[in-house]
């Protein structure tokens, strides 16, 4: 359940590049970690985010979780969605269950996340 083409974080969050936008979530790996989500707080639009600051939180049954920005962008748009049914994270992380949508200011930055096949070996790495 790691999508090729996206890009990772070592804190389970992901981007999928769109042209001069980053559409952000975390990934299904963290949200089976958290269990069963009740509540998405997220920007407002129009803020600006620079890459790894914490930009949201996720509430779960068991735990409250910050959410990182993989990337430096201004958030152009948030998925409000989420308000009223949280749990589309935990039932599509990679689909429904995005959260912000960021107009990214440095291409560069990129370089500094995992691919699918470099997340999948963290992943394993820290499993063992």
């Amino acid at each position: 359940m790691i999508p090729e083409g996206l890009y990772y974080t070592k804190a389970h969050e992901w981007v999928k590049v769109e042209g001069d936008r980053g559409r952000i979530g975390i990934t299904h790996f963290a949200q089976s970690q958290l269990g069963d989500i009740v509540f998405a707080e997220l920007p407002h639009v129009g803020r600006v985010l620079r890459q790894f600051e914490a930009f949201g939180v996720v509430e779960s049954v068991k735990a409250v979780s910050d959410l990182f920005c993989p990337l430096t962008g201004e958030v152009i748009e948030v998925n409000s969605s989420l308000a009223s049914n949280p749990e589309q994270i935990n039932a599509d992380p990679y689909g429904l269950g995005w959260m912000i949508v960021a107009k990214l200011a440095d291409p560069k930055e990129l370089g500094s996340l995992m691919t699918a096949e470099e997340y999948r070996a963290y992943l394993a790495a820290e499993n063992h």
